[in-house]
C-alpha cells in the first residue's frame, strides 16, 4: 500500500485527539481508511471521539424562518466563497429571504426554488435575487440544502449562521422560549437521533462491538463484562439520542421528559451546521 503521509496523520490527530503514532498505526493498519482508523482508534481506547472538522469545511450560513400564524417553518443553507461575505448585511438578508421563501412557497427541489417568483417581489425570480447579491459583492453563492416542516415549530439559529435547528412537535399549544432553548440543547449537544429507534441498527451494531471489545479487554468474567457492556451502550444513548439527553439547561431530567411535562410529543429536528454533509 502507499506511504501513510504526514498530513493523514495529522488530520486523523486533529479528529481525534489520539497520539500521532497511534493515529499513523491505525492509518497503517487499516490502509488508509480514515473512518475505519478512527474505528479502530475506538476499539482501543474508549475517550476517542471522532469529530466531524474535516467534512465543516465550505462557507455559508444556516437560516432559518417560521410564521406562527400559518405554522409552517424552513430551515436553509446557502454557501458562499469566502468567510468575510458570511456576516455581511446582504448575505444575512438574502439567507433569511430564502429560509421565508421556503416556508411560504414549499418548492420541492433547489431548481424549483431558483425558478420561483420571489416571494417579497414578483416581478423577479429566486435566481435574479440572488444574482442580484452575488453581482453587489461579487462572489458565487447558492443555496445548497433545504427542509420546511409544519406544525407546532421552534427554531434557532448561531449568531453567526454557522448552525440552526427547526423542531417540529405535537400537542395542544408549546412554549416559543421552551422550544428554542431544546433547539439551542441540539445546536450543543448534536443528537445522532430523536429516538433509538431512527438510529440506524449498524451503528448500533458498531457501537455494541466496540463496547464489547473495549470490556473485554479488562479482563472481567463473561457476565460481567456483558452487564458492563450494556452499561456502555447505555451511557452512548444517553449521549446521542435527543430525548434521553440530561436537558442543558436542566440535567435533573432529559429532553424527552421536558416534553412530556408540557404535553408534548417530539416529531422531527432538523440540524444544519454548514460545510456538513446533508
Amino acid at each position: 500500500m502507499s506511504t501513510i503521509s504526514a498530513a493523514a496523520v495529522k488530520s486523523l490527530r486533529d479528529r481525534t485527539g489520539a497520539p500521532m503514532m497511534d493515529c499513523k498505526t491505525a492509518l497503517t493498519e487499516c490502509n488508509g481508511d480514515v473512518e475505519k482508523a478512527i474505528e479502530w482508534l475506538r476499539k482501543k481506547n474508549s475517550a476517542i471521539v471522532a469529530k466531524k472538522g474535516d467534512r465543516e469545511t465550505a462557507e455559508g450560513r444556516i437560516a432559518v424562518f417560521i410564521d406562527p400564524a400559518k405554522q409552517v417553518g424552513a430551515i436553509v443553507e446557502v454557501r458562499c466563497e469566502s468567510p468575510s461575505v458570511v456576516k455581511t448585511e446582504q448575505f444575512v438578508s438574502l439567507a433569511n429571504d430564502l429560509a421565508k421563501q421556503v416556508a411560504l412557497k414549499e418548492p420541492k427541489t433547489i431548481e424549483e426554488l431558483l425558478a420561483q417568483p420571489f416571494v417579497s417581489d414578483a416581478k423577479k425570480t429566486v435566481s435574479d435575487r440572488i444574482v442580484e447579491v452575488a453581482g453587489l459583492i461579487r462572489e458565487n453563492m447558492k443555496p445548497a440544502r433545504m427542509t420546511r416542516l409544519t406544525g407546532l415549530l421552534g427554531s434557532y439559529s448561531h449568531h453567526d449562521g454557522s448552525v440552526g435547528v427547526l423542531l417540529q412537535v405535537e400537542g395542544a399549544k408549546a412554549d416559543p422560549q421552551m422550544l428554542r432553548d431544546i433547539c439551542m440543547h441540539i445546536t450543543a449537544k448534536n443528537p445522532v437521533a430523536a429516538t433509538r429507534e431512527e438510529i440506524p441498527p449498524a451503528l448500533i451494531e458498531k457501537e455494541k462491538e466496540i463496547a464489547k471489545t473495549q470490556t473485554a479487554a479488562l479482563g472481567k468474567p463473561a457476565n460481567i463484562a456483558e452487564r458492563i457492556a450494556e452499561g456502555k451502550m447505555k451511557t452512548w444513548f444517553a449521549e446521542n439520542v435527543l430525548l434521553e439527553q440530561p436537558f442543558v439547561k436542566d440535567d435533573s431530567k432529559t429532553v424527552g421528559e421536558l416534553l412530556k411535562g408540557a404535553g408534548l410529543k417530539l416529531v422531527r429536528f432538523v440540524r444544519y451546521k454548514v460545510g456538513e454533509l446533508g
